[in-house]
């Protein structure tokens, strides 16, 4: 009777094991898409933000000349730098973002 009961239970532990292993796999998997997701979507924002320009002043004087495009840029990474420091983007956003910002 117990030689019987051994298999079943052995099957039913390797079972079972097996399902946990695959439902922790998917949990985690689950979690790094939402991470990422997250991620591109604090970036977006980020972009968002960045190229928002707002209006000219009514009786605003014309500019003396247009920044050049280097100038823009370490504007930009100026800005990244700053919102990292302050915490708002974690340490991977932030050299996702720099990396996005010099491979344009």
């Amino acid at each position: 009777m117990f030689a019987r009961r051994r298999p079943l239970l052995r099957a039913a532990v390797v079972g079972g094991g097996a399902y946990m292993a695959g439902k922790s796999r998917a949990r985690r998997q689950d979690e790094q898409t939402q991470m990422q997701a997250d991620q591109d979507q604090r970036i977006s924002d980020l972009e968002q933000q960045q190229s928002y320009q707002p209006p000219p002043p009514q009786q605003a004087p014309p500019p003396a000349a247009a920044p050049s495009q280097s100038s823009a840029m370490l504007d930009q990474l100026n800005q990244l730098a700053a919102l990292h420091q302050q915490g708002v983007l974690t340490d991977e956003e932030f050299g996702a973002a720099k990396a996005k910002l010099f491979a344009t």
